[in-house]
This record gives C-alpha cells, structure tokens and sequence, in this order.
C-alpha cells in the first residue's frame, strides 16, 4: 500500500465534517434570524451598523485572502474534531484498536465455519462414493437381468443407476463449489492472520510515536505549516493511520460479507435427501466473477484455477495452516510511514 495512491475523504465526510455541517446551519441560520429581526434597529443605530460594516468586511477579507481562509479552516475543522471526539470513536489508533478486536473475532468465526465445512464435505464426498457404488451395483444387476431376458427388472436397475448418475453429477458440482469456499476460506484466515499481526505491530509502535508528535507538533505549528504550504509531521502521519483505518475496514468488511455468504450457502444444503438452494449458487457464483479480492489480492485467481483443476486434489484432513511471518517479513503498512 502507498501513501501516494490513497485519496483521504473530505472533512464533511467524516463523523466530524456532519457536526461541522450541523453547526454551521445553526450558526448561519441564528445569525439570519437575529438580522432579520434587528435590521431596522442596526440601520437606525449608527454603531450597531458600523460594527456589521467592520464584521462583514472581515469576512470578505478572509474569504478572498488564503491564509487567512486556511488559518479559520483549520480552527473549525480542528474544533469539530475535537466536539465529535466526545460523542464518538475518531482517533485512528482507538480505531484501528477496534479493528483488531473484530479481526479476532472474525477469526474465531472462520475456525468454526472452516470446520463445519470440512465435515459437509467429508459427507458429500462419502455420498458420492455411496452413489458410484450403486450405480456399479445397478448396472450389474441390469446387466444379469438382460442375460437372464427379464426386461422389466434390467429397465429398473437401469434407470436407478441413470438416476443416481444424474444425482452424482449436480452433487460433484456442489462439491466443486464447496472446495472452492474451503480453499477460499482457508487462505482468508491465513492472510487475515498476518493482517492482524501487522496491524497489532503498526499499533503498539505507532500509539507511542503519535503521541510524541502531538507533543510536539501543536495544533498552531500544524496549521502555521500548512498555510506555509509545508508538509506537515502530524498531518501526514494522522493521514497514514487514517489510510491503514480505510484499507483495514475494507477487509474485515470483505472477510465478513464472504463468511454471510458461504455460511447461507452451508446452511441451504441438505446432504442427506442432496438438494441444495440455487440462490447459494448464484452468490457464490457472483464473487467467483467480481473484481480483485482486498484480502486475498492476486491470489484470488490461483485459488479459483485450483479449485477448478482435477489435478490439484484438495485434502480435507490437512488441517488450517497457522501461517507464522517470516524473520524479514515486511509489514505491510510500514511504506505509509517513509
């Protein structure tokens, strides 16, 4: 992830920028209804309409002089940010807090769906082999019927077996869709492992040195700087937690709209009478075709290939890979900071 390709949102549209909205509609609306009211009293009362002359030139001057305009916007912004900090969860290193508690849950969550998957598939593959060997079994007994002249029972055991054939195929289908949530599934833990680790890291470092530069970086420096046209220290390093808040909440929400998915998937089959909904089908079928995967990024398309390759045969006894960081691994956020 680069710092460059990140697009911050807007102040009024963050939790901060609604309260700003809000207080400056009351603000303007107030200031409107008290003139409305007084007008006749400020142009009869020669200091009351000097002193509107000298506000109003005032804010002529700071909306046409830049600086001028930047100093008060910071000011406001800097004060709505701290009125919404009361109420409401926005110092990106709470946030980022939060989301690790969520990616643990998620976690846990993943552990018990992988599971119960495994065992779906472990019955769908027994009942497969359950089908094949009846088919066998059918197509003997109509084969000695035919030999033996007994018309009726050879078209019997011979339509059981067309039956079962028919069963086995949508069944092998299903099979083929639940192997690739199983291997989709497997690799969104183990990334989302990895995600946890560096954001846990990212956030035990990160907490000290954002206070540190808070400390010393006041809000006056951060606002004379960037008037300056100079890159602000604090300004670019709260814009980078923000940056990691973004791209985190974008995968867990990934990672959670996939585990509703495949768990309504689950829960629409049936192994025992083997039906199961097409509408699971359909979503499933629909994430196979939509864009690259935050969690799993260019591997989204490998483990598609996999799942479709008669090769690559998948063994469910394997359990979850815990996946362990390498000794140089890199985090993933750390080129926000450079």
């Amino acid at each position: 992830m680069d710092l460059k390709d990140y697009k911050p949102k807007s102040f009024w549209k963050k939790p901060e920028g609604v309260t700003g909205a809000i207080f400056l509609a009351g603000l303007i609306g107030g200031l409107g209804f008290l003139l409305a009211g007084n007008i006749g009293a400020i142009l009869s009362n020669t200091i009351w309409m000097t002193t509107t002359i000298i506000a109003l030139f005032a804010i002529v001057y700071f909306i046409l002089d830049p600086k001028a305009r930047t100093l008060i916007s910071y000011t406001y912004k800097s004060i709505m940010r701290w009125l919404t900090g009361l109420f409401v969860q926005i110092d990106p290193i709470g946030i980022l807090k939060s989301y690790i508690d969520d990616l643990q849950d998620n976690l846990k969550k993943m552990n018990k769906q992988v599971s119960k998957l495994r065992g779906q598939m472990h019955k769908l593959k027994e009942t497969i082999h359950n089908n094949n060997k009846a088919i066998n079994s059918n197509l003997e007994l109509a084969s000695k019927a035919r030999d033996s002249n007994k018309q009726a029972q050879m078209v019997l055991k011979s339509r059981k077996a067309g039956r079962l054939k028919e069963s086995n195929i949508r069944l092998s289908d299903l099979y083929k869709k639940m192997e690739v949530l199983y291997r989709v599934l497997s690799k969104m833990y183990e990334n989302s492992e990895i995600l946890s680790e560096d954001l846990k890291d990212q956030v035990a470092v990160k907490e000290q040195e954002r206070k540190a530069i808070h400390a010393s970086h006041s809000a006056m420096k951060s606002a004379m700087n960037i008037i300056s046209g100079n890159k602000d220290q604090r300004y670019m390093f709260d814009m980078a937690l923000e940056a990691i808040a973004d791209d985190v909440s974008s995968k867990v929400g990934e990672m959670e709209r996939f585990m509703d998915m495949s768990s309504s998937f689950m829960d629409s089959i049936d192994l025992q009478n083997g039906v199961f909904e097409e509408e699971g089908l359909k979503m499933l079928e629909k994430w196979e075709k939509e864009g690259v995967s935050k969690i799993l990024g260019e591997e989204k398309s490998t483990l598609l290939l996999e799942a479709e390759d008669d090769r690559n045969i998948l063994d469910l006894n394997t359990p979850i890979k815990k996946k362990v960081r390498a000794e140089n691994h890199i985090n993933q956020y750390d080129n926000l900071f450079d």
